[in-house]
């Protein structure tokens, strides 16, 4: 668990340092004033965990202060982080798997990072004792196979692809039955990156389900939302979008260690309440983890137990 705590700090290292950089000497020698306050809203805006979120800490921490002038920084960090688990209260996702193949698609804008994703969900789902299948469902970005069969290989994971321009769905469905097949528990589909504004590409998703419901009335049974982070809370749209589009039933956020934004996922689960699944806190196969709520507020206001 330690050692996961680390991971979080490692990775969420931009957002802290821009976070508390910008504070320092605000809870210094001077008396918390109008412009000290103004220097901490705006580091908190410059976080990402959206508006609500921040006028609640900035409140609090007003109003702490104002009832004692001795007020000191870490009273301002129990106050922020008491704030975030509550707004995060419920937010982990608990991935339990109940049917045979539990068929898991991640879908999302272009540049979200959905290939690696789903190679490194399949490690990490292989390495919890599953047998995985990927299936290779983006046929429309060049050199996209490629990418997955590299990602495969290197990590020894079955994969279901085809060639550029294929119907996504047959892979959607080539996939299935080769888990069947093979005996695979659990199936993961990399679709194609789209933008949430473009209806024609999200009907290749809804062929992709139709596709699945065939097979299982309940397939997919998880549709994941993959967000980078680095995006902010401008993902929210988007989230919101394919919630309507598609129904969401989860969030993975990815690339939070190369942002100073890792805020948003604050925001972005406080305006939709979708559970958030994993969290991408490197580019190595294992750093692709569970989010915890816990580890994600202490690594960025301290763990105070």
């Amino acid at each position: 668990m330690f050692g996961l705590l680390n991971k979080f700090k490692n990775s969420l290292q931009k957002t802290t340092q821009k976070l508390w950089g910008s504070l320092r000497g605000v809870f210094g020698f001077k008396a918390l004033d109008a412009q000290s306050l103004e220097t901490l809203e705006e580091a908190l805006y410059g976080a990402d965990f959206g508006v609500q979120t921040t006028q609640e800490i900035l409140e609090e921490i007003s109003t702490a202060y104002k009832a004692d002038r001795s007020f000191q920084p870490l009273e301002a960090t129990l106050i922020g982080s008491r704030i975030l688990k509550q707004v995060l209260a419920n937010a982990e996702g608990t991935f339990t798997k109940q049917n045979n193949p539990e068929v898991i698609c991640l879908i999302g804008i272009n540049g979200a990072g959905k290939t690696t994703t789903a190679a490194k969900l399949a490690y990490y789902l292989k390495n919890q004792g599953h047998s995985i299948i990927l299936g290779a469902c983006d046929t429309f970005r060049a050199a996209a196979n490629e990418q997955i069969q590299s990602w495969a290989n290197r990590l020894d994971i079955p994969l279901v692809s085809s060639h550029q321009g294929a119907d996504s769905a047959a892979v959607a469905f080539d996939t299935y039955q080769a888990a069947l097949s093979r005996k695979a528990d659990i199936v993961i589909l990399d679709t194609a990156g789209r933008l949430h504004t473009k209806l024609n590409l999200m009907e290749e998703l809804r062929k992709v389900r139709k596709v699945l419901r065939k097979q299982d009335t309940q397939a997919p049974h998880h549709s994941w939302l993959v967000i980078d982070a680095s995006l902010g809370s401008n993902s929210i749209e988007q989230a919101r979008t394919f919630h309507k589009e598609f129904g969401l039933t989860g969030l993975i956020i990815t690339k939070l260690d190369g942002t100073s934004r890792g805020g948003a996922l604050v925001a972005i689960y406080r305006e939709l309440k979708i559970p958030i699944y994993f969290v991408g806190l490197g580019e190595s196969p294992d750093d692709l983890q569970p989010f915890s709520t816990n580890n994600y507020v202490d690594a960025i206001f301290g763990d105070h137990e």
